[in-house]
């Protein structure tokens, strides 16, 4: 296993730097630069803005540029904020903290809501059960998140006044309070971001599961004897979660993006409305380093389900 992991990891550092070369070549060709706005000041003399954009390397060839890039994020320096007049290091931590809170328990919430919900409608097809989870799965993943986000904001901040629908860090409460202002104000978002995924995850796991379980083997244990919750959980829901994490790793730039909404809908200071914000403002050093983040997450969460594959079916660590 420890083999299957390392090879995965060295596929993953190719691959990282594959995309981060196409970001800062995208960015770079692209119309404008975080000095636009000192070429129209009259009061920052053009010598001033020479010597800032020497300073800089802005006047390099693209290439130097994205190998000084390079060469400074290896040693942990990522730029800096022309916006906010900080690191831009600095400034993603302290965004990063609400943005993983968020997706990683509406991924949670997704996976509490499909994982049983989709086994139970595979052992029970075409029955009531199945029919209506079936047609709230494609009532939920045919709504977009920024029309649901709308939508519960209407009904639960608007008519009925039980939740807050702007995010904020700046809570005054302390204790077990400040821990369920926390909830409390996450309610939202979470839903929003983990029923959306729910649905397309309950579809994927009612199938997968009926592949399976339909298999000679899976009759076969239940010719030895087996309870049907045993041949359930043992035999069938094992081998049938392989193209299920497969699933959840290919649709995590899709949750990624859909954060992005949910975060500017619901005012929550996270990397996805610093991202906008920097992309508004033109300064493309956070621009450059929040897009590379979500590169790296991306990355990691296919990484975290080649290492799943091989605890799923040993016989993929072999290979």
């Amino acid at each position: 296993m420890s083999q299957y992991v390392l090879r995965r990891l060295l596929i993953a550092i190719p691959s990282l730097l594959g995309i981060s070369a196409v970001l800062f070549f995208v960015l770079a060709l692209a119309p404008g630069d975080p000095f636009s706005e000192l070429a129209t000041n009259p009061n920052v003399p053009p010598e001033v803005q020479a010597a800032l954009r020497a300073r800089f390397g802005l006047d390099d060839p693209i290439y130097l540029r994205y190998l000084h890039w390079l060469s400074a994020m290896a040693h942990g320096d990522w730029g800096f904020s022309f916006v906010s007049r900080m690191d831009v290091d600095t400034l993603i931590l302290q965004r990063l903290p609400a943005t993983l809170y968020v997706i990683g328990s509406a991924q949670v919430l997704a996976l509490l809501i499909a994982i049983p919900v989709g086994v139970y409608a595979a052992t029970k097809p075409y029955s009531l059960f199945d029919q209506i989870a079936n047609t709230l799965a494609f009532v939920g993943f045919s709504l977009p998140t920024f029309f649901t986000g709308i939508l519960f904001i209407l009904i639960f901040s608007v008519t009925l006044d039980w939740l807050p629908f702007v995010y904020t860090t700046d809570i005054k409460a302390t204790g077990i309070h400040y821990v369920l202002e926390m909830i409390r104000q996450a309610i939202m978002p979470v839903a929003v971001l983990g029923l959306f995924q729910a649905a397309s995850m309950t579809r994927f796991v009612r199938s997968a599961m009926l592949d399976v379980i339909r298999l000679d083997y899976v009759t076969t244990a239940r010719a030895k004897g087996l309870g049907q919750a045993k041949v359930i959980i043992k035999h069938v829901m094992r081998n049938a979660m392989i193209p299920v994490v497969t699933l959840i790793a290919l649709q995590m730039p899709a949750v990624f993006g859909g954060a992005i909404v949910t975060e500017q809908i619901f005012r929550i200071p996270g990397i996805g409305s610093l991202l906008i914000s920097s992309i508004l403002s033109n300064d493309t050093p956070v621009v450059m380093a929040v897009t590379f983040v979500f590169a790296c997450l991306v990355v990691l969460f296919n990484l975290i389900a080649d290492v799943l594959y091989g605890w799923l079916d040993p016989r993929i660590s072999l290979r």
